[in-house]
């Protein structure tokens, strides 16, 4: 098992890389705890929690939104939970945004923490002390940025994943390569087919250097003020895209990702071989690389993204794989790009 310290102003989170999630009663600082789970992990996993209430919220980003939130601490004022409390999410990344921002508000803070049950989860949305749901459709636009007291990364779960679950997972593992490691990106283009097929070793491998490298960033910019916005690569235009096509959140970074080589070839940042390499990776982890539908209507989705700036936004671009940039682009551009 390896252990990677995410400082955050509100507290420390650690990473458990590695640990069984048999072992989470020995990570529990209370025995007053709310497990928050959604349906399908509760009937796969339920019965290993059931010594703690359970309150089970549904599947899907359809369940991300503030109805399931107040559903959820209405249970737990029906259960007195007080602020001594702990909440323990046990699920993917929808699960621990959820929990994450119900325990950051309910009596004005308790502390919680993730048994991060997707690939997904465990290397990029349990990670970092951000939670929040979405509103009126958009992604996000309600949250907070607290620290989980602890994440349990056990590879094992991921055996019960269907594969368009562990794609999701695997497009943010290129994207922390492409962010700050070149080497790590060639060791997935070599092992590729056996990540797919989860072999434990690669597995941990690509867990481990994800979580170094998202916990390295989030300790110099928890609240996204410069650096961090370094981990939006890939998520501009995907969440656009997630929003209008009705994929999921792996196959919009995926897209998000293509559109981003390409803009970064033409400005000159980006060679073609490596954008080339890019998107032929993609291809290999069974993630899109082409879009299919509207896409003036994702051009439409951008408009509202909240990080943009009249008709600029900030961008996310690669300066070859293993290093980013942030540049300010005109949405615009966008139109130019083929996909």
């Amino acid at each position: 098992m390896k252990t990677i310290s995410v400082h955050g102003q509100l507290g420390d989170s650690q990473i458990l890389v590695g640990e069984s999630f048999l072992n989470y009663k020995k990570y529990l600082p209370t025995n007053q705890v709310v497990v928050i789970t959604d349906t399908a992990v509760n009937s796969i996993y339920g019965k290993y929690f059931a010594d703690y209430p359970i309150i089970e919220i549904g599947l899907g980003e359809q369940s991300k939104n503030l109805d399931t939130v107040a559903t959820a601490i209405g249970r737990m004022l029906e259960l007195k939970i007080d602020r001594k409390g702990f909440v323990l999410a046990v699920g993917g990344g929808i699960v621990t945004d959820v929990a994450g921002f119900v325990a950051s508000i309910y009596q004005r803070g308790i502390g919680f923490g993730f048994v991060s049950g997707t690939l997904l989860s465990q290397v990029d949305a349990s990670v970092g002390g951000k939670n929040g749901v979405n509103f009126d459709g958009f992604k996000n636009m309600v949250g907070t940025f607290n620290q989980p007291k602890f994440v349990i990364c056990d590879p094992q779960m991921l055996t019960t994943l269907q594969p368009e679950q562990l794609n999701c997972g695997f497009a943010e593992i290129v994207k922390h390569t492409l962010i700050a490691d070149r080497a790590m990106f060639e060791y997935l283009e070599k092992n590729a087919e056996k990540a797919l097929k989860l072999d434990l070793n690669v597995i941990e491998t690509l867990v481990e250097n994800s979580v170094n490298i998202k916990s390295a960033i989030v300790n110099r910019d928890e609240k996204e003020q410069g650096e961090r916005r370094k981990l939006n690569l890939g998520h501009t235009y995907g969440h656009a895209a997630e929003k209008v096509l009705k994929v999921s959140h792996g196959n919009a970074v995926s897209l998000g990702l293509v559109v981003s080589a390409r803009l970064s070839v033409m400005r000159g940042l980006l060679s073609q071989s490596d954008a080339d390499r890019i998107v032929n990776l993609l291809q290999a982890l069974n993630l899109p690389t082409v879009i299919n539908g509207d896409k003036q209507a994702i051009y439409n989705a951008l408009e509202m993204d909240k990080k943009r700036e009249g008709s600029q936004i900030n961008f996310v671009l690669m300066r070859g794989i293993g290093e980013v940039v942030i540049e300010k682009i005109d949405i615009n551009e966008l139109k130019n790009i083929e996909l």
